[in-house]
């Protein structure tokens, strides 16, 4: 595999990245065969299965069904190693106007000068709750929207948790209030902001549950001539991982989705990764939107294909990901 990928790659880039490529993945084989499945079709269908089960009644921000959302991403944090960001996981909003918090870990970088650099990877929660019944069925239930970026998220952090395996530090993030506007990253991004925190780069993850269709790349990135993180991503994580999608230009993705608040904020490389094409999904923000419809291999593979692209990035000895 490693061959074809390299193979694939242009002279430049080959011998940028020939020796990250090859440490990465040896290590990621390693790994792997050190923590069990990872990841886990089976795991990420019980996380997507509970988020988006009726019990959770759509996860409107201010609802009980996303406070125990919030409570299961604790908890599994809590299980992964991963430490809170703040005092407590909780990240309160300062600029909604009921109750809604983000929940917010870290893993501290293992090497004493790059764990001062942090790499967000983040993903929203929230949904929008109850909507007019279809069917006879009114729980917007949300398994795209955005359980599958929420379980593809707690993937990469339960990988990271129990191997430690970053120089750099690594915040994940679970936003909430995005379907009001996008409120739960635009606190988080000021609040770090004004902290000093040295943010490196912002990778956030929208609707990855079902995969694209003639396609010859496995997701897109919005914004994607607006930095390097593609072909980063690809000389990592393999010539086909990212693609450039043009419904994603025209419908201005890049600023309706919880990167753009880092990019405008921080002013660094700040993108999202989704394979929701416009095409391949008929259910966003209906009844239908159920775990039942999504494909947890491609899910599956979605995570295996990021680890050695964030571990690369985090590993790397100088920045990498630059703006154009």
């Amino acid at each position: 595999m490693l061959n074809t990928i390299l193979s694939d790659l242009n002279r430049t880039v080959f011998r940028e990245h020939k020796l990250n490529i090859v440490w990465v993945f040896l290590s990621l084989g390693l790994l792997l065969s050190s923590c069990g499945s990872v990841p886990s079709p089976k795991k990420m269908n019980e996380v997507v299965t509970y988020l988006s089960s009726d019990e959770l009644k759509g996860r409107d921000t201010g609802s009980e069904g996303i406070e125990k959302a919030a409570e299961f991403l604790e908890d599994e944090f809590e299980a992964y190693g991963i430490a809170p960001f703040f005092s407590s996981f909780r990240d309160t909003l300062s600029n909604s106007s009921t109750l809604a918090y983000n929940v917010v870990g870290v893993i501290e970088g293992s090497d004493p000068r790059l764990k001062e650099e942090y790499i967000l990877i983040g993903a929203h929660f929230d949904h929008i709750g109850i909507v007019p019944p279809k069917d006879g069925d009114e729980i917007a239930n949300g398994a795209n929207d955005n359980a599958s970026g929420t379980s593809t998220v707690l993937e990469l952090a339960r990988y990271f948790g129990k191997q430690k395996a970053s120089k750099r530090s690594l915040i994940f993030a679970f936003f909430s209030a995005e379907e009001k506007g996008l409120l739960g990253s635009k606190h988080l991004a000021t609040v770090l902001k004004d902290s000093g925190i040295n943010l490196y780069a912002m990778l956030n993850f929208e609707m990855t549950g079902v995969p694209m269709q003639d396609k010859e790349y496995l997701l897109y990135l919005t914004g994607y001539e607006k930095s390097n993180l593609a072909a980063i991503s690809n000389a990592y994580g393999g010539s086909d991982l990212i693609g450039f999608l043009p419904k994603a230009e025209e419908f201005n993705l890049f600023q309706r989705s919880d990167n753009y608040a880092f990019w405008e904020i921080f002013g660094v490389p700040s993108h999202t990764f989704s394979s929701f094409d416009f095409e391949n999904y008929n259910y966003y923000h209906q009844p239908g939107d159920e775990a039942s419809r999504m494909d947890y291999e491609h899910l599956s593979e979605v995570v295996s294909r990021m680890i050695p692209v964030i571990q690369g990035i985090a590993n790397a000895e100088n920045a990498e990901i630059k703006l154009n």
